[in-house]
């Protein structure tokens, strides 16, 4: 019988979450510090502790998963890569905390609040502090791929990669921006284009090139149906975490909901939310869009506005639709790929939706 995903996901993150504190505690006497300094060993502590709180490594499931498309047998270059994505992730999360102004991420503190609480008196201590932990964890996530005891070619490869996934990321973070500047709201397509560049081409596209790339298979023969699926999962994905943000339990995320409402950003959620409401509901909405001191009381409010008005379940058929188109894209890998790994990309994008509940 297949291994379903979540048992496989389970199983992968266990393993991986020792690899990633056992990386952790070894760089100390990797980076070529100063001795004299301890700035950067608490740095490096805060990206540690950040990195192994919590995070369901669905990247470094992809990533495992789309080697085994191509073979059952193990897989050398595989930890390395792994480690890169959570790097590249844990850098992300030290930014977007950062852009956000967030001051909780994964039941804790983010690392701008923590150097915030260690620096009070020095704001931009803190500031400078926390943008240089996430410019070292992108360093070192391609580093790691650098050092790996792989061919040159297999490495530069990787590289590659990863770079381009950064750089697509940020575009994608500066599109994310500019979207919550202009006073009309966005259309679908717009948004659509912000997840695919924000999210899909480095949670989706890249571990999955990756993992091919390990595997001894040119990820750019297969790259238009690799990006479709990328593309629509990563849709769902970016429509999960907004869906979450309004609709989510805190107690479950990690994080308080709402912050969507307070930045006044152009969400899925939000741009469904006001398409669905009119007159006191709607102004209701947008007097508390943008407002940093929206109160949880309000948030709740507009939550409910939101399940009274279908939004929630909307979402919900919205994102089983993508995910379906998702999962006849990976069903066209069959006979080329192997059976087990194509099922599990079928079977993916519908739990990933899922386990929103």
């Amino acid at each position: 019988m297949t291994e379903q995903p979540p048992d496989r996901a389970a199983r992968t993150e266990r393993r991986f979450n020792a690899l990633f504190a056992e990386y952790f505690d070894t760089l100390g006497t990797a980076l070529d510090a100063p001795s004299f300094g301890r700035f950067t060993p608490e740095c490096v502590g805060l990206l540690r502790d950040l990195s192994l709180r919590g995070g369901k490594r669905m990247r470094v499931v992809l990533l495992h998963e789309a080697a085994r498309l191509v073979t059952a047998e193990p897989v050398d270059g595989l930890d390395a890569a792994a480690l890169s994505i959570e790097l590249l992730q844990t850098h992300g999360l030290v930014h977007d905390d950062l852009i956000d102004d967030s001051a909780t991420r994964r039941g804790g503190p983010t690392t701008y609040y923590a150097y915030r609480e260690r620096f009070p008196e020095r704001p931009r201590a803190a500031l400078g502090l926390t943008v240089l932990a996430g410019d070292l964890a992108l360093a070192l996530s391609l580093r790691v791929l650098l050092e790996a005891g792989l061919p040159v070619a297999v490495r530069q490869a990787m590289v590659e990669v990863q770079t381009r996934a950064a750089a697509d990321t940020f575009v994608g973070q500066i599109a994310d921006l500019e979207r919550d500047f202009t006073a009309t709201v966005p259309d679908a397509e717009v948004l659509h284009e912000v997840a695919d560049r924000k999210t899909a081409r480095y949670s989706v596209l890249a571990p999955m090139r990756l993992g091919l790339l390990a595997a001894g298979v040119e990820p750019g023969a297969h790259e238009d149906e690799l990006r479709r699926y990328a593309r629509l999962v990563g849709i769902c994905g970016q429509m999960r975490d907004d869906w979450l943000d309004l609709f989510g339990d805190e107690r479950v995320t990690g994080k308080p909901t709402g912050g969507d409402i307070r930045e006044g950003r152009h969400t899925y959620t939000v741009v469904r939310l006001l398409s669905a409401v009119s007159g006191s509901e709607r102004a209701f909405v947008n007097k508390a869009l943008g407002d940093p001191a929206c109160t949880p009381e309000t948030v709740a409010e507009i939550r409910a506005i939101g399940e009274r008005a279908g939004v929630a379940d909307r979402m919900r058929a919205d994102m089983r639709q993508y995910a379906g188109q998702a999962r006849l894209v990976a069903a066209g890998w069959r006979p080329r790929w192997h059976e087990d790994a194509v099922a599990f990309f079928e079977r993916l994008p519908r739990w990933s939706v899922e386990r929103i509940a």
